[in-house]
């Protein structure tokens, strides 16, 4: 529709007439979802409810479209789930202490809006304590076989 309108023409003539147009041209032919009704409309259906729909579709996590201090707050509270299957303490201690520095460096930014949510500082020692006593237990060492002396072949039994 690069037309204007010429003058004295009303704009339903115009407009039906741009269609009649493509039609002719075969411009709605082949679309995808002709012959298809659409979609029922849910009055319940909120914005959110429909971007977050959306963006599944798309195969965005919600998640991921969450402001950047709401996404910090989120992961801060994801933490003990997150850190549960790390091998040792340090890798506990790291995985804190590089969360803490990114939200240091959020408090350093400018924030968009006074109202931005304000992430806090994970508590690394109530993390690693989580860890160690979420951690199950060590496996018993294996129990050492008694000391046997070695069997005597049957060959150096008959010579003795």
């Amino acid at each position: 529709m690069t037309d204007r309108k010429p003058p004295g023409v009303s704009f339903e003539t115009w407009v039906e007439r741009q269609i009649g147009q493509a039609q002719e041209r075969g411009d709605f032919t082949g679309l995808r979802g002709t012959g298809r009704p659409l979609p029922a409309f849910d009055p319940d259906e909120t914005v959110f409810d429909w971007a977050v729909a959306k963006a599944r579709r798309e195969g965005i996590a919600p998640a991921e479209m969450l402001p950047p201090g709401l996404a910090l707050r989120r992961e801060r509270d994801d933490l003990p789930a997150r850190v549960a299957g790390l091998p040792s303490e340090d890798a506990v201690r790291a995985v804190a202490e590089d969360y803490n520095a990114r939200v240091e460096a959020f408090w350093r930014r400018p924030q968009e809006s006074r109202w931005s949510p304000v992430p806090g500082l994970a508590d690394v020692e109530a993390l690693v304590e989580g860890w160690r006593r979420d951690r199950p237990p060590p496996p018993p060492p294996a129990a050492a076989l008694p000391d046997t002396p070695p069997r005597r072949r049957w060959w150096k039994r008959r010579r003795g």
